[in-house]
Protein backbone atom coordinates (compact mmCIF):
# COMPACT_ATOMS: atom_id res chain seq x y z
CA UNK A 1 0.00 0.00 0.00
CA UNK A 2 1.31 3.21 -1.11
CA UNK A 3 0.11 5.72 1.65
CA UNK A 4 2.57 9.02 0.55
CA UNK A 5 2.04 9.77 -3.04
CA UNK A 6 3.43 13.04 -5.37
CA UNK A 7 5.09 13.39 -9.01
CA UNK A 8 8.92 14.50 -9.49
CA UNK A 9 8.61 17.50 -12.14
CA UNK A 10 9.96 17.08 -15.79
CA UNK A 11 12.28 19.28 -16.76
CA UNK A 12 10.02 20.83 -19.69
CA UNK A 13 7.49 19.81 -21.30
CA UNK A 14 9.12 18.31 -24.12
CA UNK A 15 10.42 16.20 -21.35
CA UNK A 16 7.06 15.28 -20.49
CA UNK A 17 5.04 14.24 -23.69
CA UNK A 18 8.82 11.91 -24.18
CA UNK A 19 7.89 10.29 -20.76
CA UNK A 20 3.91 9.68 -21.82
CA UNK A 21 4.91 8.21 -24.66
CA UNK A 22 7.67 6.50 -24.32
CA UNK A 23 5.93 4.65 -21.26
CA UNK A 24 2.94 3.84 -23.85
CA UNK A 25 4.71 1.99 -25.98
CA UNK A 26 6.44 0.05 -22.84
CA UNK A 27 3.05 -0.95 -22.05
CA UNK A 28 2.68 -1.93 -25.38
CA UNK A 29 5.65 -4.68 -25.21
CA UNK A 30 3.40 -6.72 -22.71
CA UNK A 31 7.23 -7.69 -20.94
CA UNK A 32 7.43 -7.27 -17.14
CA UNK A 33 9.00 -4.01 -16.05
CA UNK A 34 9.13 -1.68 -13.28
CA UNK A 35 9.24 2.32 -12.87
CA UNK A 36 12.13 3.21 -10.09
CA UNK A 37 14.44 6.40 -9.74
CA UNK A 38 12.81 9.15 -8.60
CA UNK A 39 9.18 8.48 -9.35
CA UNK A 40 9.31 5.37 -7.04
CA UNK A 41 11.11 7.39 -4.37
CA UNK A 42 7.98 10.21 -4.94
CA UNK A 43 5.73 7.32 -4.78
CA UNK A 44 6.60 6.09 -1.23
CA UNK A 45 7.85 9.50 0.34
CA UNK A 46 5.89 12.16 -1.05
CA UNK A 47 9.13 14.13 -1.73
CA UNK A 48 8.78 15.69 -4.81
CA UNK A 49 11.92 16.96 -6.99
CA UNK A 50 12.83 17.79 -10.48
CA UNK A 51 14.15 14.72 -12.74
CA UNK A 52 16.03 14.26 -15.80
CA UNK A 53 14.92 11.30 -16.82
CA UNK A 54 13.01 7.69 -15.86
CA UNK A 55 14.13 4.81 -14.71
CA UNK A 56 13.32 1.38 -16.24
CA UNK A 57 13.23 -1.78 -14.46
CA UNK A 58 13.39 -5.02 -16.40
CA UNK A 59 14.65 -8.77 -16.51
CA UNK A 60 18.38 -9.06 -18.21
CA UNK A 61 16.67 -11.05 -21.34
CA UNK A 62 13.91 -8.89 -21.75
CA UNK A 63 16.22 -5.10 -22.10
CA UNK A 64 17.03 -6.47 -25.86
CA UNK A 65 13.25 -6.44 -27.02
CA UNK A 66 12.80 -3.17 -24.84
CA UNK A 67 15.76 -1.70 -27.14
CA UNK A 68 14.60 -2.86 -30.77
CA UNK A 69 10.90 -1.66 -30.00
CA UNK A 70 12.58 1.65 -29.52
CA UNK A 71 14.95 1.10 -31.76
CA UNK A 72 11.98 0.64 -34.50
CA UNK A 73 10.20 3.75 -33.58
CA UNK A 74 12.95 5.63 -34.72
CA UNK A 75 14.53 6.37 -31.32
CA UNK A 76 18.24 6.23 -30.51
CA UNK A 77 19.47 3.36 -28.44
CA UNK A 78 22.67 2.83 -26.59
CA UNK A 79 24.14 0.21 -24.80
CA UNK A 80 25.99 1.56 -21.85
CA UNK A 81 27.28 -1.32 -20.18
CA UNK A 82 26.66 -4.55 -21.12
CA UNK A 83 26.18 -5.99 -17.72
CA UNK A 84 23.61 -3.71 -16.62
CA UNK A 85 22.56 -0.35 -18.69
CA UNK A 86 21.17 0.45 -21.67
CA UNK A 87 19.35 3.82 -22.95
CA UNK A 88 16.63 5.25 -25.04
CA UNK A 89 17.62 8.69 -26.81
CA UNK A 90 14.97 11.30 -28.33
CA UNK A 91 17.07 14.36 -28.77
CA UNK A 92 18.26 15.73 -25.67
CA UNK A 93 15.97 13.18 -23.38
CA UNK A 94 16.07 9.55 -22.61
CA UNK A 95 15.42 6.92 -20.11
CA UNK A 96 17.60 4.47 -18.82
CA UNK A 97 17.09 0.73 -19.34
CA UNK A 98 18.17 -0.82 -15.67
CA UNK A 99 18.42 -4.85 -16.25
CA UNK A 100 20.86 -5.06 -13.19
CA UNK A 101 22.76 -2.94 -10.38
CA UNK A 102 26.42 -2.47 -9.91
CA UNK A 103 28.09 -3.25 -13.05
CA UNK A 104 26.13 -6.55 -12.81
CA UNK A 105 26.34 -7.53 -8.92
CA UNK A 106 22.67 -7.63 -8.60
CA UNK A 107 20.63 -8.44 -11.83
CA UNK A 108 16.79 -8.05 -12.03
CA UNK A 109 15.19 -11.51 -11.17
CA UNK A 110 11.71 -12.49 -11.59
CA UNK A 111 11.46 -11.85 -7.28
CA UNK A 112 11.35 -8.11 -7.49
CA UNK A 113 7.59 -8.13 -9.08
CA UNK A 114 6.44 -10.11 -6.53
CA UNK A 115 5.09 -6.97 -4.42
CA UNK A 116 5.71 -4.64 -6.77
CA UNK A 117 2.50 -2.27 -6.50
CA UNK A 118 0.63 -0.65 -9.42
CA UNK A 119 0.50 3.42 -10.00
CA UNK A 120 -0.57 5.47 -12.57
CA UNK A 121 2.43 7.81 -13.95
CA UNK A 122 1.13 10.28 -16.69
CA UNK A 123 -2.12 8.32 -17.59
CA UNK A 124 -0.56 4.90 -18.00
CA UNK A 125 -0.93 2.20 -14.98
CA UNK A 126 2.09 0.06 -14.27
CA UNK A 127 3.85 -1.37 -11.45
CA UNK A 128 7.06 0.59 -9.56
CA UNK A 129 9.93 -0.98 -7.77
CA UNK A 130 8.98 -2.23 -4.76
CA UNK A 131 10.31 -0.67 -1.54
CA UNK A 132 12.80 -3.82 -0.51
CA UNK A 133 14.45 -3.27 -3.89
CA UNK A 134 14.85 0.47 -4.29
CA UNK A 135 16.83 -0.04 -1.07
CA UNK A 136 18.72 -2.49 -2.48
CA UNK A 137 18.92 -0.56 -5.74
CA UNK A 138 19.82 2.40 -3.68
CA UNK A 139 22.47 1.23 -0.88
CA UNK A 140 25.77 1.51 -3.10
CA UNK A 141 25.08 5.00 -4.53
CA UNK A 142 28.03 6.37 -2.38
CA UNK A 143 30.00 8.91 -4.63
CA UNK A 144 31.50 12.28 -3.83
CA UNK A 145 29.24 14.06 -5.97
CA UNK A 146 25.88 11.57 -5.20
CA UNK A 147 24.52 9.91 -1.94
CA UNK A 148 21.20 7.92 -1.61
CA UNK A 149 21.45 7.81 1.95
CA UNK A 150 19.02 10.16 2.52
CA UNK A 151 16.74 8.34 0.09
CA UNK A 152 17.18 5.31 2.30
CA UNK A 153 16.10 6.93 5.25
CA UNK A 154 12.96 8.44 4.05
CA UNK A 155 12.18 4.81 2.77
CA UNK A 156 12.82 2.81 6.00
CA UNK A 157 10.53 6.50 7.61
CA UNK A 158 7.74 6.03 5.00
CA UNK A 159 7.22 2.36 4.02
CA UNK A 160 8.97 0.55 7.00
CA UNK A 161 5.64 -1.75 6.95
CA UNK A 162 6.12 -2.21 3.41
CA UNK A 163 9.68 -3.47 4.01
CA UNK A 164 10.39 -7.07 3.37
CA UNK A 165 13.30 -7.19 5.92
CA UNK A 166 14.52 -10.41 5.79
CA UNK A 167 14.55 -10.33 1.63
CA UNK A 168 16.69 -6.84 2.64
CA UNK A 169 19.22 -8.93 4.31
CA UNK A 170 19.19 -11.72 2.18
CA UNK A 171 20.27 -9.32 -0.59
CA UNK A 172 22.94 -7.75 1.43
CA UNK A 173 24.31 -10.93 2.65
CA UNK A 174 27.74 -9.99 1.57
CA UNK A 175 27.34 -6.31 2.41
CA UNK A 176 25.60 -6.19 6.10
CA UNK A 177 28.10 -3.93 7.07
CA UNK A 178 26.61 -1.07 4.28
CA UNK A 179 23.10 -2.02 5.59
CA UNK A 180 24.05 -1.64 9.15
CA UNK A 181 25.78 1.90 8.42
CA UNK A 182 22.72 3.50 6.53
CA UNK A 183 20.30 1.64 9.83
CA UNK A 184 22.60 3.40 12.04
CA UNK A 185 22.16 6.99 9.64
CA UNK A 186 18.52 6.45 9.78
CA UNK A 187 18.88 6.02 13.86
CA UNK A 188 20.53 9.10 14.14
CA UNK A 189 18.75 11.24 11.85
CA UNK A 190 15.57 10.18 13.31
CA UNK A 191 15.77 9.02 16.92
CA UNK A 192 12.09 9.01 18.00
CA UNK A 193 11.40 6.40 15.15
CA UNK A 194 14.04 3.94 15.72
CA UNK A 195 11.64 1.33 16.29
CA UNK A 196 10.70 1.51 12.56
CA UNK A 197 13.78 -0.90 12.22
CA UNK A 198 12.99 -4.20 13.65
CA UNK A 199 15.09 -5.02 16.77
CA UNK A 200 16.12 -8.46 15.68
CA UNK A 201 17.88 -7.51 12.54
CA UNK A 202 19.66 -4.73 14.25
CA UNK A 203 20.86 -7.46 16.99
CA UNK A 204 22.00 -9.96 14.04
CA UNK A 205 24.16 -7.34 12.43
CA UNK A 206 25.67 -5.96 15.76
CA UNK A 207 26.33 -9.81 16.55
CA UNK A 208 27.62 -9.87 13.21
CA UNK A 209 29.88 -7.31 13.78
CA UNK A 210 31.43 -8.44 17.88
CA UNK A 211 31.88 -11.55 15.89
CA UNK A 212 34.09 -10.24 13.47
CA UNK A 213 36.44 -8.10 16.02
CA UNK A 214 37.54 -11.59 17.07
CA UNK A 215 38.67 -12.34 13.84
CA UNK A 216 42.27 -11.32 12.35
CA UNK A 217 42.08 -8.65 9.44
CA UNK A 218 42.00 -10.38 6.03
CA UNK A 219 45.17 -11.71 4.74
CA UNK A 220 44.05 -9.98 0.87
CA UNK A 221 44.29 -5.78 0.73
CA UNK A 222 40.73 -5.40 -0.78
CA UNK A 223 39.27 -2.22 -1.01
CA UNK A 224 35.43 -2.98 -1.96
CA UNK A 225 35.01 1.01 -2.15
CA UNK A 226 34.81 0.78 -6.03
CA UNK A 227 31.30 -0.61 -5.70
CA UNK A 228 30.96 2.89 -4.24
CA UNK A 229 32.63 4.79 -6.41
CA UNK A 230 35.11 3.94 -9.13
CA UNK A 231 36.97 7.22 -9.04
CA UNK A 232 36.46 8.08 -5.59
CA UNK A 233 38.30 5.45 -5.05
CA UNK A 234 40.82 4.95 -7.48
CA UNK A 235 44.22 5.74 -5.57
CA UNK A 236 43.62 2.97 -3.55
CA UNK A 237 43.63 0.71 -6.51
CA UNK A 238 46.35 2.52 -8.75
CA UNK A 239 48.84 3.89 -5.96
CA UNK A 240 48.25 2.38 -2.72
CA UNK A 241 48.77 -1.52 -3.44
CA UNK A 242 45.07 -2.53 -2.73
CA UNK A 243 43.35 -5.35 -4.85
CA UNK A 244 40.18 -4.37 -6.23
CA UNK A 245 36.95 -6.18 -5.08
CA UNK A 246 36.31 -8.13 -8.46
CA UNK A 247 39.85 -8.51 -9.01
CA UNK A 248 41.46 -12.03 -8.82
CA UNK A 249 44.43 -12.36 -6.02
CA UNK A 250 47.26 -14.59 -5.79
Amino acid sequence: MIDAAAEPTPSSTGAEVFYTQALRELAKLDLPFLLAGTYALSAYTGVSRATKDLDIVCKPTDYPRVLNHFRSLGYTVAIEDERWLGKVFQDEHFFDVIFAFWHGMAPVTDQWFESAPRIEVFGTPMRIIAPTELIWSKAFVQLRHRYDGPDIAHLILKQHDQIDWRRLLAYMELHWEVLLAHLLNFRWAYPSERDCVPRWLVDELVVRLKTQFELPPPRVKICRGRLFSQVDYAPAIEEWGFVDADQDSE
